[in-house]
């Protein structure tokens, strides 16, 4: 026999099944990961001469200009400098000569010049082939450029990660291409 108070339950229950899948799909983004890595022609040293210094990102195409408050120390902050226009700061989180690597942070990515937010990368040389060439690796962590539910389709998970991939696809070839050319 049902009482009131089993017809309740059952009631409330029978909901509850009906919103689990609402629910699910209710979350917000999860973080995105991009990972890019390149072959140069070139010793580790001579890659690390040309990215080591924190201020300077002249090797990156989309980098018009590049200026860190405290160098290579970190907490430092560098301002970059868009060619397309407007301006993002990146804030040194780890430096390591001797490993030559280092991470960024960026809290406020400016989403027209990347559609990502909560941005850390970290870019790191290492010798390849003996020695005589070295393999840069460029890995970022990131979340979609819209933070709530139903983003805009240029600022959801795969516009993230399209556009963050593009940005660290551009400066590994223009790395390499600058340090094979000598220039």
């Amino acid at each position: 026999m049902f009482t009131h108070r089993v017809f309740t339950k059952l009631a409330a229950l029978v909901v509850a099944l009906m919103l689990l899948p609402g629910l699910a799909a209710a979350h917000g983004p999860t973080r995105q990961k991009a990972s890019e890595t390149i072959t140069i022609d070139a010793a580790p040293d001579k890659v690390w001469a040309v990215i080591q210094n924190f201020g300077d990102m002249s090797w990156h195409p989309r980098i018009a200009i590049a200026d860190a408050s405290q160098g290579n120390e970190k907490g430092s902050v560098r301002t970059l400098g868009f060619t397309s226009g407007g301006m993002m700061e990146e804030e040194l989180s780890k430096y390591d000569a001797a490993k030559m690597s280092y991470s960024t942070f960026i809290g406020h990515v400016d989403t027209d010049l990347l559609p990502a937010t909560n941005y850390s990368s970290t870019i790191a040389v290492k010798p390849a082939d003996g020695g005589a060439k070295s393999e840069v690796t460029w890995r970022a962590a990131f979340y979609r450029g819209y933070p709530n539910n139903d983003p805009p389709a240029e600022l959801n998970d795969e516009a993230a990660v399209n556009g963050v991939t593009a940005f660290i696809k551009e400066g590994l070839e223009n790395l390499k291409k600058k340090v094979e050319s000598g220039s």
